[in-house]
């Protein structure tokens, strides 16, 4: 086994504030309670870090170490129709896009919850029931996606061989020698 040290601990503080954060946020806080603006002020603060963090951060954490491409999408997609085992040492395609779609998705959630509390103090005379909508949709896509997210870490955990959510935790990826791609 080959070990990497993929996730540093920025990277790995980020994603597990986030799981619980948003967890939170979608299961067990009031909606329109002063908790759930507040957790949501933090999430989008996350956000907005690691949006910084992925150009200053370390060679994993870094947006040009995994720019999602077509042809590393339908390579992904071919290893994984023929029962080739080839990792990555940071994220794969496939997963690189669901970091950006999640990125994206969290940061709209941001966006339309705080466009929501500003439209509730408008007059009457201004409907934007439009926001408190859109915010939704953000949050029903955003949990379909961490429901993907979350098989196709244990999916590909399985079929690698390769522990990543042990790998978010201690930011080491051990991969089998034969089996990796940069």
């Amino acid at each position: 086994m080959a070990r990497y040290k993929v996730w540093d601990p920025f990277i790995r503080l980020f994603h597990w504030s986030m799981v619980l954060l948003f967890a939170a946020n979608s299961f067990f806080t009031d909606p329109d309670g002063n908790l759930h603006a507040q957790i949501g002020y933090v999430l989008t603060a996350l956000i907005v870090s690691r949006l910084a963090w992925g150009f200053v951060g370390p060679r994993h954490a870094r947006f040009a170490s995994f720019r999602p491409s077509l042809s590393g999408i339908i390579d992904q997609l071919s290893d994984i129709a023929t029962r080739r085992r080839f990792a990555h040492q940071g994220h794969s395609p496939l997963g690189s896009l669901m970091v950006f779609n999640l990125l994206f998705t969290i940061l709209a959630i941001g966006v339309t919850g705080y466009l929501t509390t500003l439209s509730a103090g408008l007059s009457a005379a201004i409907p934007l029931t439009w926001t408190e909508d859109l915010h939704e949709a953000f949050v029903a896509w955003a949990q379909f996606s961490i429901v993907l997210h979350i098989a196709a870490v244990v999916f590909e955990s399985r079929r690698l061989g390769v522990r990543l959510i042990h790998a978010m935790i201690t930011g080491v990826k051990q991969i089998p020698r034969h089996r990796v791609r940069e």
